[in-house]
């Protein structure tokens, strides 16, 4: 059996937008998909994309800006060119609760949600509000879906997924114990970085993921660790509800963590997909 291509997929800003001659207010930010299929991420052929269409057609959030002169599918880019966002811009946000080796695939699957407004994409800052006491980044494979799906099965469920990218479940560990629904603890505005890019046709079954906290690696734990794996996930997920292209479905934290503070960096790690860097800053909004 042939193994499936692997290919890279962005959602990025050009570093000079073009105005909106058609409007007297500030013009909407651009956005454009680019594409790369080199292996080496980090070489000359890894920092120079393709602009293409959305990937994820039929959905108006994830829509491509209008083309223009050097941005118009088929046009190469360079990194320096742009800014990375978060990859898509989802409907639906969704975690799996306890979901670490056999203690978690012991209990019933059990989905959390975390406000679509959450997310934000590489480079942007963590904020915490004052008061929130303990806060953890924790790194995760995410996947990123690509067609509607609703009841998929464990046949036919890694038809409903484009790649992954890696999402960073940022969770207020006191608000997780007062809320029990988990919501004021991870939806929080800030609180699901994602990104910096999609990966289609990747092998997740044994990914190393793990948290670099301010240069510092902390010990880290593989996909193989997840109780409820990819299909199953996506599985139990659409027998009670659709998901959208774009939608994001983080699978699980199963490495080490440390608290975050203003002034901090947090990088999260997945094996064949990169790292993710992000900022803490303090928010000008005050803990609930």
């Amino acid at each position: 059996m042939t193994p499936p291509v692997q290919r890279r997929i962005a959602r990025v800003r050009p570093l000079a937008p073009t105005p909106n001659p058609d409007s007297d207010k500030a013009p909407l930010p651009e956005q454009f998909f680019v594409a790369n299929d080199a292996a080496d991420f980090l070489g000359t052929a890894g920092r120079t994309w393709t602009v293409v269409e959305s990937p994820f057609p039929g959905s108006r959030a994830n829509a491509g800006s209008a083309h223009r002169k050097g941005w118009e599918p088929g046009a190469e880019v360079s990194e320096d060119s742009f800014t990375f966002l978060a990859p898509s811009v989802p409907a639906n946000v969704l975690g799996m609760a306890h979901n670490t080796g056999q203690a978690g695939r012991d209990l019933p699957a059990q989905a959390f949600h975390k406000a679509a407004t959450s997310v934000i994409g590489p480079g942007e800052a963590i904020e915490l509000p004052a008061g929130i006491g303990l806060v953890e980044p924790e790194a995760e494979l995410a996947v990123v879906v690509g067609r509607t799906a609703k009841n998929l099965t464990l046949g036919n469920a890694r038809t409903a997924v484009l790649g992954y990218t890696i999402g960073n479940d940022v969770t207020a560990r006191k608000l997780q114990k007062s809320d029990e629904l988990w919501l004021s603890a991870k939806s929080q505005d800030t609180f699901t970085p994602a990104g910096p890019w999609i990966v289609t046709g990747l092998d997740h079954a044994d990914l190393p993921v793990g948290v670099v906290h301010n240069g510092t690696e902390l010990p880290a734990a593989s996909t193989a660790d997840l109780g409820w794996k990819v299909d199953e996930i996506l599985v139990y997920l659409t027998s009670f509800m659709t998901l959208h292209p774009g939608d994001l479905v983080l699978t699980g934290f199963p490495a080490a963590s440390a608290g975050i503070q203003p002034g901090d960096t947090v990088t999260c790690r997945v094996g064949g997909i990169g790292e993710l860097s992000n900022p803490v800053t303090a928010a000008s909004r005050p803990a609930p």
